[in-house]
């Protein structure tokens, strides 16, 4: 999907992830979250390795952000990295990048010694720019390569790659046991009998043609070898496409099926397209399948790679079933259901690498109903969401496992974005359930703040639908966990929404970013490790409402409020301080004893204003409250800076509350010079062990003037 710009400012992964191996465990209350894989992957980060590891970073533009984990190993001539096998396996396959315009090979090492089969790599396929996309920067940085090892290698046993000459960055290995090519079903038709070459020297378009037309009603066989297509299918239905699987039967294609209907019936499975897509053109139908496949249709088995789109549907693909299937490295979406789809079912699918969402639902012309998305892992979509929906009636999002999105996506949106007319928006019961996300949600530049790790998102039109959202596990998001938005910037209302059963871990800023009108409801959402805040509750624009939040029982861990709509909690590693430049007092209510020159003047961000207390009455006082509990490690104090201000020593004791009500002493009585000569400011360094919500400054005397006087007091959560 385009992305345009915005006119405003379960399964619990996560010991096996930061273990370096892609695996599943489920908790008692619901299905695993994710795919059952073939395969199992193991992170280069977690390897042993004499190049120089990248990351963690989540800066767009960069590797580290586009690799699984955030983390990945560079390597040059002579460098490895050696990966221990996790189980027992034949062939692997890996994610990587080269410079751009560069290629070369890595040798590969079984157990210390180097066998005769040497990996391809390349970025061709890498490198992408799409710059009439708003917000893109050159992105799709990895590539995926594959290689059949050519011996049996056990759990424990080491495999290596080595860098030949070539600069690789190496990201992550799947290590799999291929089984034998299968047998020929009895009956079929195969495409070498209609002529079709095996060796990929010939043209085998005609064969697969004429193939399909003998097997009307059967099965078209493509038995192991390399097929090269020169254009699209057409005409296909009532037919079962069949390989040996997708090791062993390729079909090489960036347009394998393109026809815009179909009666239906069609079967795809068990084989590899691997198409030449290098860019994204998005006039160019470069899909697997680009159009319909008709009712009661299926795609399984299918290794599906180097193309634009995997799956593209328009028109009648009623009760279609897309199963165990593997997605990698296309320009844009994995599969779009563009509209009309109903009752299909996407599910136990692998996606790595897409250049946009990885899986949308696309309600435009007519609305997608009574489809779902289900036990999918997803990871590494490179300039969108995870799983996205625009529009559509009683659509399902279950169980799926999403890690490391980038620019422009959260891991779930759920989203009235119509992007084109006529659009349907969403309606019915929206169900999100049991999903788990992982480093998901993204810095949007175009919005030059964040995005959540599951956005609700009523971008060009109020959302009335139920939303329900159910059993949700956020871990390590960079940003916020739950995002309620109206990301046109028109202020449209997000209403009906039910978050229960959520578990949040190490999120970076907030675990709820509300900026639209309406309302939510939350129930036990439990939440560790919090970067910033609880809450961030700023509707924009400002004047268009606000968003209440229903405390529906059984929360904890994120009861604080951001305070300060004009700025953003920024991220950090792990749970730091979110924004150590800021300060915390600008903007906050104050109070306190005064002459003429009101207490609100010392945070008002002006030095040239200034609060002076009632005269000859010392001590006098001025408290600021800062909206939440704040860790606070130094307080500087001002007075204007005009020449006409005389030197002065002011004698203040700092005291602090988190109740507002008891005062404890922060730093005892003492003098602190103020001169203009010297930007006439003074610097109080508080304890590191100083936390409060109240801060209060009491004035003993002042050797310039007979009341306490400040222009500014700012509080900083820094020393």
């Amino acid at each position: 999907m385009h992305r345009t710009v915005r006119g405003m400012p379960s399964a619990v992964m996560v010991v096996a992830l930061s273990a370096g191996l892609l695996t599943a465990t489920a908790p008692t209350a619901h299905a695993a979250a994710g795919a059952a894989l073939p395969f199992t992957s193991v992170e280069a980060e977690s390897a042993t390795t004499s190049g120089s590891k990248i990351g963690p970073d989540h800066t767009q533009g960069t590797l580290a952000s586009e690799a699984s984990g955030r983390q990945a190993v560079r390597i040059t001539s002579g460098q490895r990295v050696e990966f221990t096998v996790p189980s027992a396996a034949n062939a692997v396959n890996l994610a990587h990048s080269v410079p751009d315009g560069q290629s070369g090979t890595l040798d590969v090492y079984v157990n210390g010694t180097r066998i005769s089969r040497t990996l391809p790599v390349t970025s061709k396929y890498s490198h992408v720019d799409t710059p009439w996309i708003p917000g893109a920067r050159t992105h799709h940085f990895y590539d995926n390569v594959r290689l059949v090892l050519g011996q049996d290698v056990q759990a424990g046993d080491k495999v290596a790659f080595q860098s030949t000459g070539t600069q690789v960055t190496l990201d992550v290995a799947d290590f799999e046991q291929v089984a034998a090519a299968a047998a020929q079903p009895a009956g079929s038709v195969s495409v070498v009998s209609e002529g079709a070459d095996p060796s990929g020297n010939g043209d085998s378009t005609q064969a697969f043609r004429d193939a399909i037309a003998s097997a009307r009603g059967g099965v078209v066989w493509i038995p192991p070898g390399d097929y090269r297509l020169t254009s699209s299918l057409s005409g296909v239905q009532n037919v079962t496409l069949q390989g040996a699987g997708g090791w062993h039967s390729v079909v090489h294609t960036s347009r394998f099926i393109d026809q815009s209907s179909s009666s239906g019936s069609v079967h795809i499975k068990n084989f590899a397209v691997i198409g030449e897509v290098t860019e994204r053109v998005d006039s160019h139908p470069d899909n697997f399948v680009n159009g319909s496949l008709g009712p009661n249709s299926s795609v399984s088995g299918m290794w599906l790679q180097h193309l634009k789109v995997g799956l593209w549907l328009l028109g009648n693909n009623d009760n279609l079933v897309v199963e165990n299937n593997r997605f990698l490295d296309m320009t844009a979406d994995g599969l779009n259901l563009n509209g009309n789809a109903r009752g299909v079912r996407v599910r136990n699918n692998f996606l790595r690498n897409q250049g946009d969402d990885a899986l949308a639902m696309w309600s435009l012309y007519a609305p997608d109903t009574d489809s779902s998305f289900e036990n999918n892992t997803i990871s590494q979509s490179n300039l969108a969401n995870g799983i996205a929906i625009y529009g559509g009636t009683d659509i399902a999002v279950k169980n799926n496992l999403i890690s490391d999105t980038n620019a422009l996506g959260s891991g779930i949106a759920i989203s009235n974005q119509k992007f084109l007319d006529p659009f349907h928006p969403l309606s019915g019961t929206i169900t999100v359930e049991g999903n788990t996300l992982v480093r998901t949600g993204a810095m949007n530049p175009n919005w030059n703040h964040p995005m959540g790790a599951l956005r609700v998102d009523s971008y060009d039109s109020a959302i009335n639908a139920n939303i329900v959202i159910t059993d949700t596990t956020i871990t390590d998001s960079p940003y916020s966990a739950f995002e309620f938005v109206s990301g046109g910037g028109q202020g449209h209302p997000v209403r009906n929404v039910t978050v229960e059963g959520a578990t949040v871990r190490n999120t970076g800023t907030v675990v709820v970013q509300a900026e639209a009108q309406g309302a939510a409801t939350l129930r036990d959402v439990t939440a560790t490790g919090v970067g910033a805040a609880g809450i961030y509750n700023c509707p924009y624009p400002a004047s268009s409402g606000t968003f209440d939040l229903t405390d529906g029982g059984g929360n904890s861990g994120w009861s604080s409020t951001w305070s300060d709509c004009s700025t953003w909690p920024q991220p950090g590693q792990g749970n730091p301080d979110p924004a150590p430049t800021r300060n915390l007092a600008k903007g906050r209510p104050a109070t306190g004893s005064q002459d003429v020159y009101t207490p609100g003047r010392a945070v008002d961000g002006d030095a040239d204003s200034y609060w002076e207390s009632t005269n000859n009455a010392f001590p006098q006082s001025w408290t600021v409250d800062l909206g939440s509990t704040q860790a606070v490690r130094r307080l500087v104090l001002k007075l204007p800076p005009s020449s006409a201000w005389g030197a002065r020593t002011q004698t203040v004791t700092v005291l602090g509350s988190t109740d507002g009500s008891a005062y404890a002493t922060v730093v005892g009585s003492a003098g602190y010079r103020f001169d203009p000569a010297t930007g006439n400011t003074a610097t109080i360094s508080l304890p590191g062990s100083t936390s409060l919500r109240y801060l209060r400054l009491s004035v003993s005397a002042n050797t310039g003037w007979p009341a306490g006087q400040f222009s500014e007091v700012e509080a900083y959560p820094t020393s």
